[in-house]
């Protein structure tokens, strides 16, 4: 059988998925432990134990000047930062894409714009954001907001326009308005591709929001990396990568596994991811 045509196991599909990070962790114990054995106050590559005595320090032991317990504080500024783009994106695209897609007029208004902002480096307009909303928060979710919006909202206006234009006549036919075509026919098939278009725009959405917290902030995960830089203190900088990919790869299986038991016709066919 040609190798195009195995299909790998379940139990197979979980060593496949696990190797390469077994292989990283194990390379990275290697080359910790060589570099440490060779000086034992080095801070390239700390070890697991290292790390481990840092985050429990950050995690369970309050600050001794606020009191905070920090690992907790950092994610929570930055969980609040984050869902706030996110959630003000998914609105902004279902406004501008829907009529977009569906009509022809929205269509010619709004397409150029978005296409225009689309082509902009979010990263960019910071310090134009800094300027008109200050250093606070709504400046930080701006940046989210400009740089993911336009994105959602053009792959949502493409979800409209994919709709079997028979649907739309029909709906038409039997004497439905705009209002009513757009809540009876159009919302119900768009809503898994709004889902994917969020789950992509994550990841660029903490790329936004780790530049904003590293530039301007007083807390959050970002902050906190760019704060112990400066003291080359890896032994906390790798676990908070390590715990920002976590919550990432959390909230795109939420969304992944809320999609599929919401809209289990979408992923009928076993090719969506």
């Amino acid at each position: 059988m040609r190798l195009i045509n195995q299909r790998p196991g379940h139990s197979e599909r979980l060593v496949l998925g696990a190797m390469l990070f077994v292989l990283l962790v194990a390379a990275y114990l290697i080359g910790s432990d060589i570099r440490l054995s060779e000086n034992p106050d080095d801070k390239l590559l700390p070890s697991l134990a290292q790390m481990g005595a840092a985050i429990w320090q950050l995690a369970f032991q309050p600050e001794q000047r606020s009191g905070d317990y920090l690992l907790w504080t950092d994610t929570a500024a930055s969980l609040a930062r984050l869902l706030g783009g996110m959630t003000i994106s998914a609105l902004i695209a279902l406004l501008i894409g829907i009529p977009t897609g569906l009509i022809p007029r929205a269509r010619a208004a709004f397409a150029p714009f978005v296409t225009a902002i689309c082509l902009i480096p979010p990263i960019t307009i910071l310090p134009i954001l800094f300027i008109v909303f200050g250093l606070g928060e709504t400046s930080k979710v701006m940046l989210i907001v400009i740089g993911t919006a336009p994105y959602m909202a053009r792959t949502v206006a493409q979800a409209v326009a994919d709709i079997p234009q028979e649907q739309i006549v029909k709906g038409l036919t039997l004497g439905a308005n705009t209002w009513q075509m757009i809540l009876r026919v159009v919302m119900p098939q768009i809503m898994p591709k709004l889902i994917t278009a969020i789950r992509l725009g994550l990841g660029p959405a903490w790329i936004f929001l780790i530049s904003a917290e590293a530039i301007a902030s007083t807390g959050g995960l970002g902050y906190r990396i760019f704060l112990v830089r400066r003291y080359l203190s890896m032994d906390v900088i790798l676990p908070y990568v390590a715990w920002i990919t976590f919550i990432a790869f959390t909230l795109d299986w939420l969304l992944l596994l809320y999609s599929r038991k919401r809209y289990r016709w979408a992923h009928l066919s076993g090719t969506a991811l």
